[in-house]
Order: C-alpha cells, then sequence, then structure tokens
C-alpha cells in the first residue's frame, strides 16, 4: 500500500484525508520500533480528536477552534501556529501554505519530531492480506456485539411485556386463592354446625335430641347462600384467572426464548472474538506484519470486551 501522489507534499496531502484512525495506524506502521510503545497514547489522540470533530470517526482535521481544543486536552503547551511554524521549518507545511485545519497527522509529526518523507514514503507491511482478513474478523465481530445489543433490548422488552402480562394474572391469582379460602371457610362452618346437630340429636334427653333434629332437617333442607354464592365466586374467579394465564404464559415463553437469544448472541461473540485474537497472534508471528495495524485491530477488539460479560471473556 502506498500513498498517491506527484512528490512527498502530494503524499502527505494524501495522508492527512484519510480519517483519524487510519492516520495515525500509518504513523504505527511507519515507526512502530521507536513508538510502538506509544500506540495507546495515539490511540487517545484519536478518539479526543473523534470526539471534538462533528464528524466524529470519519473526520480528518481539526478547524483551528477545535485544534487549541485538542491541543488543551493533551496538555500540549504549543499553539498551532508554533506548531504549524515547526513543520514549515521542515517543509511539512510550505511556507505559503495557510491550512485552515489541523490534521491528527501534523500533529504527530510535530510532537514525535519524525521525517515526514519517511513518514510518507514508509511501507505498511507485507501482510496486507492478513490484515484484511483481520479487518475482516473485527466486523465479524462488531456484528456479532450490534447482534448482541439488538437481541439484548428485545428480550429487554419481552421481559417487560411479560411482567406487564404477570399483573393482571397475578392479581387474579390471588382473588382465585381468596375466593377458595372462603369458599372452605364457609363449608367448614356449615360442616361443623352439621356435625354439631348430628351429635345433639343422638344425645342428651328425648326433648333435646327431637329439637336437634327438627334443627339438623332445617338446617340441610335451607339454602346455604352464603356458601353458594361463595362458589360462585369461586367459579368466576378460576375463568378470570384461566383467561389471564393463557396471554401471561405465552408471554412469558416469548420473554425466555428472547433472554435464550440473548445469550446465544453474547456465545457468539465471544466465539468470533477468540477468532480474531488467535488470528492476530498468528499474523504477529509472521515477519514484516503491520505492527500498527495489527495493534490497532487488538485494541478495537479490547475495547469491544468492555461490554462483554465477564464469563463470557469480558473485561472488568
Amino acid at each position: 500500500m502506498a500513498l498517491e501522489g506527484a512528490d512527498d507534499s502530494a503524499k502527505l496531502r494524501e495522508l492527512c484525508k484519510k480519517p483519524y484512525k487510519d492516520q495515525a495506524v500509518w504513523f504505527l506502521n511507519a515507526f512502530w520500533p521507536q513508538f510502538g510503545e506509544q500506540a495507546e497514547t495515539l490511540w487517545n489522540f484519536v478518539d479526543m480528536a473523534s470526539t471534538i470533530d462533528n464528524a466524529k470517526a470519519a473526520g480528518n482535521a481539526l478547524d483551528e477552534m477545535e485544534a487549541h481544543r485538542f491541543l488543551e486536552k493533551v496538555d500540549e503547551a504549543h499553539t498551532v501556529l508554533q506548531m504549524r511554524n515547526a513543520l514549515r521549518k521542515t517543509g511539512a507545511v510550505g511556507q505559503n501554505e495557510r491550512p485552515k485545519e489541523v490534521p491528527i497527522t501534523h500533529y504527530l509529526l510535530f510532537k514525535y519530531e519524525v521525517d515526514w518523507h519517511k513518514l510518507v514514503n514508509a511501507t505498511q507491511g507485507d501482510n496486507s492480506e492478513e490484515i484484511a482478513k483481520a479487518q475482516e474478523m473485527l466486523n465479524a465481530v462488531q456484528a456479532a456485539y450490534d447482534e448482541c445489543d439488538r437481541s439484548a433490548s428485545v428480550a429487554k422488552a419481552r421481559e417487560a411485556e411479560a411482567l406487564e402480562a404477570e399483573a393482571p394474572f397475578k392479581a387474579a391469582c390471588e382473588d382465585l386463592e381468596a375466593a377458595r379460602l372462603d369458599v372452605k371457610r364457609q363449608e367448614d362452618e356449615y360442616n361443623a354446625k352439621t356435625e354439631d346437630l348430628k351429635k345433639k340429636s343422638e344425645e342428651g334427653g328425648v326433648v333435646s335430641r327431637n329439637r336437634a333434629k327438627v334443627q339438623l332437617d332445617a338446617h340441610l333442607a335451607e339454602d346455604p347462600l352464603p356458601l353458594r354464592k361463595a362458589k360462585l365466586t369461586l367459579e368466576a374467579a378460576q375463568k378470570k384467572a384461566d383467561k389471564a394465564r393463557a396471554p401471561f404464559q405465552e408471554k412469558t415463553k416469548v420473554a425466555e426464548q428472547a433472554r435464550q437469544e440473548a445469550e446465544n448472541a453474547v456465545a457468539e461473540a465471544g466465539l468470533r472474538m477468540k477468532e480474531a485474537e488467535a488470528y492476530l497472534e498468528e499474523c504477529r508471528k509472521k515477519p514484516g506484519c503491520a505492527h500498527g495495524s495489527l495493534w490497532w485491530i487488538d485494541r478495537e477488539l479490547t475495547e469491544k470486551k468492555k461490554y462483554m460479560p465477564v464469563s463470557k471473556g469480558g473485561l472488568r
């Protein structure tokens, strides 16, 4: 991979048109032996620039106001003007150039004081096919994480629907239990009175036994309205509970399926993550690899791990 341009200045302008990430990766590939240990710092630079720029990660340069904010965030004591003057001395910025924007490459050239001619002509490794495959695997990880987010949102929504359906079912079950207790109480009272009158009709004097028999016959013959009403209430409560049970069970089943799909999505993302990490490790062992590109992909994988459960290989 090489930059297009008739001369090094044209190549530098071409590099500065690339998104922040690509500029940083190009720099790391070019100067990995010297600045590989600064990779995390460059990651933070890209993150800051992407946060400040309205174009976010798709941006490639900051306007002067944004550049001043960037310099403040990275605790840089120099101004944009001082930085440009330094770059003019090296030829990275022409004496008559008056750029209105600051690409991150300009800041890296200024901060690390490297040869910009070497930067624009630096090889980006002999493993472009491996890098492309690693990027595809990273994209697959991203797609898997997107599916995790989607399925988790669906599972959350289905769970809410199940809870909503549970409320009327739970209330109906409480009414049913209350009705059952009321019927039992009424039956216990009715049966206790029956047993008491039976006992009195069989014990004691003739007069008391006859009186008890009359009372027993009357008791057995009368319409136990409270008990009958309680049984009707129980029957109605049972129908209400049965009616509320079906949607609750259905919503619960759907919620359980959604939860399982969300768990499967997390497992799939973890699998894709392991595959990508293993492939990156293989690439690192090969000579002529683009260390900056591989580091950046690995760092992006690490960032994804922050959103995975620890049990699935995520980070705390």
